[in-house]
């Protein structure tokens, strides 16, 4: 067992909620990992809008997904990650191979949801999910992919906006039979939605979307607990307040023709404290030490 599918372990089988608030890049999965966070969220919809500026519609390729999957678990090591896998970017075949990658790259769990390629993220409009049987064998190829046991498949469905609100909750019984160990029933619509899941799939592991200006009533993580959820993901947060701070830093900028001395900001030492200079310089000196 890894130190992160063990620290997963151990946080699944606590009796506290886990809250696991968005990261989209290595240093935003650094930074809540340093926040203290017990375990991190890689947001696809970060992932596709900070690597190549674009909207969260299944543009993003798998190796690049793996690639950012890496960046993010080395740099929130030994804090868990769960990782979006968004449809497994084809059938089962593909869907498998995404999972050696993903566990490859050292995150503790792979999500994989029901839409069809390309996707899009669970809050937007239009979106389409396949057969139920195709949806269930990507995940039994999930989980026969995986070589650690205690690695997660995390089964997502997207048919709450498609087919309503009873698929969802026959997609989720089909998913946990294929051998899902983590279930997300995507945007549930009101609190009797999200209560009524919570009690269908009493038991199992349960995660609870919270989005912003989503489709699903924006609760903190004691009140999800009660309900039953064991996770709770924040996945836009920090992506939504940097963009913020991005236009509101640039614009200012522009205008001033220098960045105004009021700027909130870290200072550069600050910066390189955050990301480990100190201790990368000591652990060099010590490697060149050794060779005199």
């Amino acid at each position: 067992m890894s130190d992160v599918t063990q620290s997963l372990a151990s946080l699944l089988n606590a009796p506290d909620i886990i809250l696991a608030p968005g990261a989209y890049d290595a240093l935003s999965a650094k930074i809540a990992a340093q926040a203290g966070a017990k375990a991190v969220y890689m947001t696809g919809f970060g992932v596709a809008g900070s690597t190549l500026g674009v909207p969260d519609i299944g543009l993003m390729s798998a190796t690049e997904m793996a690639d950012r999957a890496r960046a993010l678990a080395g740099a929130a090591a030994p804090v868990p990650v769960f990782a979006d896998g968004d449809n497994g970017h084809g059938g089962p075949l593909n869907a498998a191979r995404l999972t050696r990658l993903y566990e490859q790259a050292g995150v503790a769990c792979i999500q994989l949801e029901d839409q069809v390629f390309p996707k899009r993220c669970g809050h937007m409009e239009n979106k389409e999910i396949v057969p139920v049987g195709d949806a269930s064998a990507k995940i039994r190829a999930a989980v026969e992919a995986r070589d650690n046991p205690d690695f997660k498949v995390m089964a997502r469905t997207d048919a709450r906006a498609t087919d309503g609100f009873d698929e969802a909750l026959r997609r989720g019984e089909a998913f946990l039979k294929a051998g899902a160990d983590i279930l997300f029933i995507e945007a549930p619509r009101s609190l009797e939605e999200l209560e009524t899941v919570a009690a269908t799939f009493k038991g199992t592991p349960l995660v609870a979307n919270m989005v912003e200006d989503g489709k699903t009533p924006y609760l903190d993580g004691p009140t999800l607990q009660e309900m039953g959820y064991k996770i709770a993901i924040f996945p836009v947060s920090a992506l939504l307040s940097v963009t913020e701070r991005l236009q509101t830093l640039y614009a200012d900028m522009l205008s001033a023709n220098k960045l105004p001395i009021e700027t909130p900001r870290v200072t550069f030492q600050k910066y390189n404290d955050v990301i480990g200079l100190g201790d990368m310089l000591a652990e060099a000196a010590a490697l060149e030490g050794n060779d005199k």
